[in-house]
Formats: C-alpha cells, sequence, structure tokens
C-alpha cells in the first residue's frame, strides 16, 4: 500500500511495504553469546548472516518460526574435537549437529592432516554440515621428520625442518601449533623442541594448545611448561580437556587455578577447555609415561592412583575384541590373573600386534577425576566448553557434551547459570581460538545459530550406549541454512573451513 501526501506543489510518496528476510525466528528467548542474560526477541537471516534483531512484528520472512519463548542461542563451538575423522563417512555429522554444535576445531593433541593445505582444499569441494578450523599437529610434523626414529630428542637440523613444515601449515590457514605431549612420538621430545617450534607462532598471529605433558604424576611440572612458552613465546596458550587425573591431585583444583591466575596477572593469556565428565578415553599405553610397560610396581600405582581395575573399560581393544564393553578387572577375572597382571600382558599383545604391522588400537575409557574438581575448573573465568570427542569409540562425550552442560550443569545441579554456560560454549569459545563473527548473535555475523527447549534438552548418551542422541535440540543453522530440525539432520552441507585471522 502507498499513500500521496501533497504539499503545495510537492508531492511525497510513502511506501508502506514491509521489509523482508529469508528467515525470521520470532518471539525466542534469546542469550547472545556475550554472558549476558536471555532477552525475549526476534531474529532475522538473510542468506549467511544474521541482518536483524529485535522486534520484527512489521517484518516478514519468506520462511518463519515461532519459537514461542525457546532458548535461541549461538552455535556451539567446539574448541577441541575429534569428530573430523568421521566427516569423509558421515558429513552431515549429526553426532555433532544433534548437540547444537555448528564448529568444530580438529588438529588436536599433536594429531593432523598433513598438508593442511590439501586438507582445508578437500573440505572446499565437498562440504560438510558444519564449519571445521584445525590446528597443525606437532606430532604430525615429528614423524614426518624422525619417522620411526623417533625415540629420542630431536637435532636442531630436525627442529628446523619440523619449523618449516609448521610454517607451511599456517600460511595455509592453521590456527596455532597444537601439542600432545603424553603421546608418541611428542612424549620423546625436549621442551626445548617445542619452545622452538611455538616460536613460529607470533609472525603468523598463531595460537598454541597443549594436551600437557602429564595430567598426573608430573602435573605440576607440566603446567610450569606452558606457562613458560606463553611467557616466552607471548602467544595465547590454551590447556586442552583440564583435569586433574590422579588421586594425589584430587581437590587441589583451586591451586591449580591460583597458578593460572597469578600468570594471567603477569599478562601470560592462558586459557583452558573442559569437557564435563570424570573419565577420560584414550590409548591404554597413556597409562605409562615412562613407557615401562613390564614394571609390575608401575601397574600397581597405575591401578591404586591413577585409575582402577574396575574404572578401565575397553573401548576397542583389537587383539582381543571380546573385552570391548569389559573392565579390566572383568577381563583379569575371565583369563585367571592378577589385575597388574592383566594389565601388563594387555600391552604385551598391542606389541606383538605392532610387531606385525599391523597397529592394533589400544582404546580404552578410564575414570580418574572427582566430579568437584571437573566443576571448579568448569567455572573458571578462563575455561570454555569442549568435548574431545569422537562419533566412534565408547565415551558419551562424543554425542553429548553439550546438551550434558546445559541439563545436569545448569538445569539440574545449578554449577552454571545458563548465560554462563552458552557465554563458555560460543563467545568465549570463539574468543579464545581466535574465531571472528561467530559465536555470538549479533547482526553482521555469520547465522550459526541453534534453538532449544531448555526445560528439556538433555544427552542420552552413555558408556552402554555411547553414540545415543541428544534430546530438545530443535533446530540448528550453519551459515543461515537449517542442518538438523526435529531429531533428524535435514541433508544441508553449509560449512565453512575456518581460517586463521590474519588481523
Amino acid at each position: 500500500m502507498r499513500f500521496i501526501v501533497i504539499l503545495g506543489l510537492s508531492v511525497i510518496l510513502f511506501s508502506c511495504k514491509k521489509q523482508e528476510y529469508e528467515l525470521i525466528i520470532r518471539d525466542a528467548t534469546v542469550y547472545d553469546g556475550s554472558g549476558s542474560d536471555g532477552v525475549k526477541t526476534d531474529v532475522a537471516i538473510n542468506a549467511d548472516t544474521i541482518a536483524q534483531i529485535g522486534n520484527l512484528s512489521q517484518a516478514l520472512g519468506k520462511t518463519e518460526i515461532d519459537a514461542n519463548g525457546l532458548t535461541l542461542a549461538p552455535g556451539f563451538i567446539d574448541t577441541h574435537s575429534h569428530h573430523g575423522r568421521g566427516l569423509t563417512e558421515n558429513p552431515l555429522a549429526d553426532a555433532v549437529v544433534s548437540q547444537g554444535v555448528t564448529t568444530i576445531i580438529v588438529g588436536q593433541d599433536g594429531g593432523s592432516h598433513f598438508p593442511l593445505q590439501k586438507y582445508f582444499q578437500s573440505l572446499e569441494e565437498k562440504a560438510v554440515a558444519v564449519n571445521v578450523g584445525s590446528y597443525s599437529g606437532h606430532n604430525t610434523l615429528r614423524d614426518r621428520i624422525l619417522r620411526n626414529n623417533y625415540k629420542r630428542k630431536s637435532t636442531q637440523a630436525e627442529i628446523d625442518s619440523m619449523k618449516l613444515l609448521l610454517e607451511a601449515d599456517m600460511r595455509a590457514g592453521a590456527l596455532g601449533l597444537s601439542t600432545g605431549l603424553e603421546y608418541d612420538p611428542g612424549i620423546y621430545s625436549s621442551k626445548e623442541e617445542v619452545l622452538q617450534l611455538a616460536s613460529v607462532l607470533p609472525q603468523y598471529n598463531g595460537r598454541y594448545i597443549s594436551h600437557l605433558r602429564s595430567e598426573d604424576r608430573y602435573f605440576w611440572d607440566a603446567l610450569q611448561e606452558i606457562i613458560t612458552i606463553g611467557r616466552t613465546v607471548k602467544v595465547p596458550v590454551q590447556i586442552s580437556h583440564f583435569k586433574l587425573a590422579m588421586r594425589g591431585l584430587w581437590g587441589k583444583a583451586d591451586s591449580a587455578l591460583l597458578l593460572l591466575d597469578r600468570a594471567r596477572n603477569e599478562g601470560i593469556e592462558i586459557t583452558a577447555d573442559l569437557y564435563p565428565y570424570t573419565y577420560w578415553s584414550s590409548t591404554i599405553r597413556v597409562l605409562f609415561p615412562d613407557r615401562n610397560f613390564n614394571d609390575k610396581k608401575e601397574a600397581a600405582f597405575i591401578l591404586k592412583e591413577v585409575t582402577s581395575a574396575e574404572g578401565i573399560i575397553f573401548s576397542n581393544y583389537q587383539p582381543n575384541p571380546e573385552y570391548n564393553g569389559k573392565s579390566l578387572a572383568e577381563a583379569a577375572k575371565m583369563e585367571k590373573r592378577t589385575n597388574e597382571d592383566m594389565l601388563i600382558e594387555l600391552i604385551r599383545r598391542l606389541d606383538e600386534c605392532d610387531k606385525k604391522g599391523e597397529e592394533c588400537d589400544g582404546s580404552i575409557v578410564a575414570t580418574s577425576m572427582e566430579e568437584n574438581d571437573v566443576k571448579k575448573l568448569m567455572q573458571w573465568t578462563h575455561t570454555n566448553i569442549c568435548s574431545d570427542g569422537a562419533s566412534t569409540g565408547r565415551h558419551p562425550r562424543g554425542f553429548g557434551t553439550f546438551a550434558r552442560i546445559l541439563s545436569r550443569y545448569v538445569r539440574e545441579e545449578k554449577t552454571l547459570k545458563m548465560q554462563d554456560a552458552i557465554f563458555k560454549m560460543t563467545g568465549l569459545a570463539a574468543d579464545q581460538i581466535g574465531i571472528k563473527k561467530r559465536g555470538r548473535i549479533k547482526a553482521g555475523n555469520y547465522a550459526d545459530l541453534v534453538l532449544f527447549d531448555a526445560e528439556k534438552v538433555k544427552d542420552n548418551a552413555t558408556i552402554e550406549n555411547p553414540q545415543a542422541l541428544s534430546t530438545g535440540i530443535l533446530h540448528v543453522w550453519v551459515n543461515g541454512k537449517e542442518v538438523w530440525s526435529q531429531g533428524k539432520t535435514t541433508g544441508t552441507r553449509s560449512g565453512k573451513v575456518i581460517y586463521r585471522n590474519l588481523k
């Protein structure tokens, strides 16, 4: 409808045509990812961008969703993810989007695709449902240079060769350098080697993220190592899947956080990510940091102080697949061995498998943390949420992490307020890995969004049923396109490659 007003000899034409958008989400309780309280309002999207926020009652959407007070948040950002492994077989990423995750950061624990330029190109050519960014992995670089001769310190020439490979990954758009210093071959690296590689990062505006050299016996020294890197190299440093994974460390979360706060007061930009479980998943060999696999005293120490025979569950033990889902205690009973002897025997069988060139998997889930420590580390101002999860395996974090935060730690136990939990999964996560224009609901930002029912959202994955989908996540958009709707993927693959911000 148009109105004409005649003023003297002038004619003014007014148009009452309503503003149109591709999508309007109406009457949502919007948590914008900044840590602010939720506000009931409307959000409009055009193409891949958030176009407008506010009262849009006079606007029209080609598609409209009446949220009726449901919670709308920025898409969750998984800052430490292993879901990239399954994207080739399952580009719709149901394990991820079913939790409201719209961005995953891979290349973790020192392991990344090589070279990253080729990996990023493959994602550009064949898109997946989520955004993907990657670090360059120290273990990957070390393996390329030292090959099978890795059980030693690197020479300066070898370090220089690794630096060249890292520089190539950084030019390709890597977010920074990741280390997995409890794993082969990185466990044999000197602190000087890691420090020299980290020194490459400042010129590329890169970051350093680390699975610490120890999460149990040598934890305090490992913490000092990452602090030293932040102090010396002057780049942001992040602790991966922050935990106190030994009985002797339980109850010392306050001491760890005090150390980190002192470092931050010194000007070191140190942060952390964390998943909300008291058990981890890895290779069984990681239990022996000194690689003394035949030491019965060490095996006894592990089963008393680090975990327990009942707390070790086989996830994928290839030499004896019948043990999968059983505990070490159950396997020992079946073979009429002591728990200590069984632990040693299990690794011997893996070694035999490796000698045949088969490289058998020996992954486990093991309980090592205390719940109160998990909560305290989670509540630290500079801890964001991650899954450390994959689309396979026995740990439920791959399918349940983000819904578990919202259900258990927000709604049930009130460990976090809703606005703080969402901040840790969105805005803070984006800040701590250097992502721009994501993680906050703001006009001009990319339209990565999740609409969920705060009263019903729930993680359903367990050790017994680790691939059970979460419920209560109703709609998920990645770059303005809906990838999850009412309990299933839509078939849309609108994810983009997340390249390092150069500014």
